[in-house]
């Protein structure tokens, strides 16, 4: 006989799955605070619904899943969960993905930190003293270890992503301190000894400017430092590095020497640039008008930019016709535009000479014109100088009376002993030279020479009587007639003697040759 089997009824299977269900869930143990899986079943308005095969599901509330107003959440996504609440007054499943990564993100965070292994992370803004950072949970970036050299400007790093290493963490205070700079000098070491294994003169890199100094810069090629000095920068003129470049700014640049056993290397800039002079002689040819612009100043010149790398000097003695100026400021000035023209091109020396009296009319060329030789000028004593006196006439170029022109008899040492600084003096002009330029007057050409009368007068041991006119380093001046004067020398005269004296000499020494007549007191 078979058995009969009876099917139990709808009710009866319900009651039995209930049972069973009831059954599974005592097997079931949830604690709060623990993380497991779950799986997102629904999304509603304000929560995202998870099923952690639990009699109930549990919610979350929707603000943890999201960002910047977007809801990254989507039915059966599986996630960690934290059961903040078994049952709450409802009798609901309370649950918290935020604590969940939370803890996560501790573990992973310890186990790094045992394995002194890296992070990434996300700059999040800028906070008293460095950085906040999101590696899953907030943490601190001091500013001393943001990057291998101090920086000043943190704004920079805001949202973006590093890799870091944990340099303190502790769970119990919720405390990350990260360094971006360790990642670096580990990094830095690696390239530097790549980049010495293949660094050769006459390689090009580009490369970060890592110092700016007064004399040029130092480079980042990779590991290894070099120095591009101010000088090989440009062609052109360089007040300070700072003017092209700064901290922080890429560069190409050349290698120009590397000393493999001191690793100190040289660097170019220019070198990448053509040369400016290679064809110099053609665009700037002798007797060329030049037109620039002053960009330095010294004692004996002004220096005046031509063209990108090339600058010419205007020395002081071709800005003017005239020798009276004492400083090329008293012509010229800095960034002023300026006419010239091309006297000499050294291309050994890189130099080139220029002349700003060549464009204005030659005043050599007009003074014998003006000047005739033999004619009477007067002017006044602009200068006074151990060989003679300067005097400004009215042109341009002052007149030399050379110390031999000025008086027939020079019983003095020094031409001031004699003629004052402003002194107005009639004078005679002797002699124009406009290729050495040179103007000559003379002041005792203005007197006959009394030499044709001493010869015969007033040989030497003759009498004379006189009247001290002046008295000089040399000694006295004794008027002995009108025209003539004797010197008695300052070793002969006695002690007493004023001008004005009448003395009775003799002539000690009588030279036309020398032009020289010298007294002594008669015994």
């Amino acid at each position: 006989m078979c058995p009969v089997v009876i099917q139990p009824t709808e009710n009866q299977q319900k009651t039995q799955f209930a049972k069973l269900f009831e059954e599974s869930m005592k097997q079931v143990s949830l604690k709060e605070g623990e993380i497991v899986k779950g799986k997102i079943v629904r999304i509603v308005r304000d929560a995202v619904i998870v099923d952690i095969g639990f009699k109930s599901e549990g919610q979350i509330p929707i603000e943890q899943f999201t960002t910047r107003g977007q809801v990254k959440a989507n039915i059966g996504d599986e996630i960690d969960v934290f059961i903040e609440a078994v049952e709450d007054d409802a009798g609901m499943l309370i649950l918290s993905k935020e604590r969940a990564d939370g803890l996560r993100a501790w573990e992973r965070l310890e186990e790094i930190e045992k394995q002194n292994g890296e992070v990434e992370g996300t700059v999040l803004t800028k906070v008293k003293g460095g950085l906040s950072v999101d590696i899953g949970v907030r943490a601190f970036l001091p500013g001393s270890q943001i990057d291998l050299r101090p920086t000043k400007n943190l704004d920079q790093y805001v949202g973006k992503t590093y890799r870091f290493k944990i340099i303190k963490l502790n769970k119990r205070r919720g405390n990350v301190v990260l360094s971006r700079k360790a990642i670096l000098e580990t990094e830095r070491v690696s390239q530097r000894k790549e980049t010495l294994e293949t660094l050769t003169e006459g390689q090009i890199f580009n490369g970060v400017v890592k110092n700016v100094t007064d004399y040029g810069l130092f480079v980042d090629l990779g590991g290894v430092d070099g120095l591009l000095h101010i000088t090989d920068m440009s062609w052109g003129r360089i007040n300070h590095p700072s003017e092209l470049y700064r901290v922080g700014d890429d560069i190409r640049v050349v290698v120009l020497k590397y000393d493999r056993d001191a690793q100190k290397v040289s660097l170019g800039l220019k070198q990448l640039m053509n040369d400016p002079w290679q064809d110099v002689e053609n665009d700037f040819p002798v007797g060329l008008r030049v037109h620039g612009k002053v960009v330095s100043l010294t004692d004996y010149g002004a220096f005046v930019a031509l063209k990108d790398g090339i600058e010419g000097l205007i020395h002081i003695s071709e800005m003017t016709w005239s020798k009276k100026i004492k400083h090329p400021s008293k012509v010229l000035s800095v960034s002023q535009d300026v006419d010239a023209i091309v006297l000499d091109v050294d291309m050994a020396q890189r130099r080139i000479s220029l002349g700003l009296k060549q464009i204005m009319p030659n005043p050599w060329l007009e003074l014998e014109q003006k000047y005739p030789i033999g004619s009477k000028v007067k002017g006044t004593v602009r200068n006074i100088a151990d060989f003679g006196i300067f005097v400004d006439v009215g042109a341009e170029i002052d007149g030399l009376i050379h110390i031999s022109d000025m008086f027939w008899i020079q019983n003095f040492v020094h031409p001031s002993e004699v003629i004052a600084k402003g002194q107005e003096v009639e004078a005679v002009v002797l002699h124009i030279d406009p290729e050495n330029e040179r103007f000559s007057l003379g002041l005792k050409q203005l007197q006959d020479d009394p030499w044709d009368l001493m010869k015969g007068k007033f040989k030497e041991g003759t009498k004379a009587t006189g009247k001290v006119m002046s008295l000089t380093a040399a000694g006295a001046v004794v008027q002995v007639q009108a025209g003539i004067e004797g010197l008695i020398q300052k070793e002969d005269l006695p002690a007493g003697v004023n001008v004005g004296d009448e003395l009775s000499c003799l002539v000690k020494k009588a030279q036309p040759e020398q032009r020289q007549f010298y007294l002594e007191i008669q015994k």
